[in-house]
């Protein structure tokens, strides 16, 4: 793209379509080294951590933003605060239902930014009902892994947030916060044709 065509679509376009910082191809996640957790508060006073420790997730890489690809699959009966008596609980049918609901998804619709800071666009499904959820991603770069031909790892952190009864997750009102917080920790190994 010269920078003619680009100032003529725009500055939004322009990042857009600006070039990657990673080789082109699907990259695997390494679920070893990947997290989602979450943060939620309790009674209005204190915040209950977790996490959820079944996850599969798919990164497409092409030429440019627009050309990118993420989509997540999340097994919520592997939801994980430390206490397995609340856990158990919250699986039930009277809280998240893992029994109707046993995902949530996510994909992605846009990709902007550059550098280490990028956006990710993208819808979050939970139960049959999916809302818009952005994160903001920074990219933490790319490094070898000191394994024979375990390959080069990209490193992601991202943050955002949903709103428990725009899926229909509002139980326990006043026990538990509507705003839940997400944070992903996210390592995906480098195409081996790359």
């Amino acid at each position: 793209m010269t920078n003619d065509s680009a100032t003529a679509a725009g500055p939004a376009r322009a990042v857009a379509s600006a070039a990657l910082p990673l080789p082109s191809g699907r990259w695997e996640l390494d679920p070893l080294h990947s997290a989602v957790n979450f943060t939620i508060r309790h009674l209005g006073i204190a915040k209950v951590r977790g996490r959820f420790d079944k996850v599969e997730a798919d990164l497409y890489v092409g030429e440019t933003a627009e050309d990118v690809r993420v989509s997540a699959t999340i097994d919520l009966a592997s939801i994980d605060t430390g206490n397995a008596d609340r856990d158990a609980h919250v699986r039930a049918s009277d809280l998240l239902d893992v029994e109707k609901r046993p995902t949530m998804t996510y994909r992605s619709t846009r990709v902007s930014g550059e550098g280490a800071d990028w956006t990710l666009e993208g819808e979050l499904t939970i139960g049959g009902v999916t809302r818009p959820v952005p994160l903001a991603v920074e990219f933490g770069g790319l490094a070898e892994l000191p394994v024979e031909g375990a390959g080069r790892h990209a490193g992601f952190e991202a943050r955002g947030e949903i709103r428990r009864g725009d899926f229909g997750l509002d139980f326990a009102p006043g026990l538990l916060g509507d705003v839940v917080k997400i944070q992903l920790d996210m390592q995906f190994v480098e195409p081996k044709a790359a």
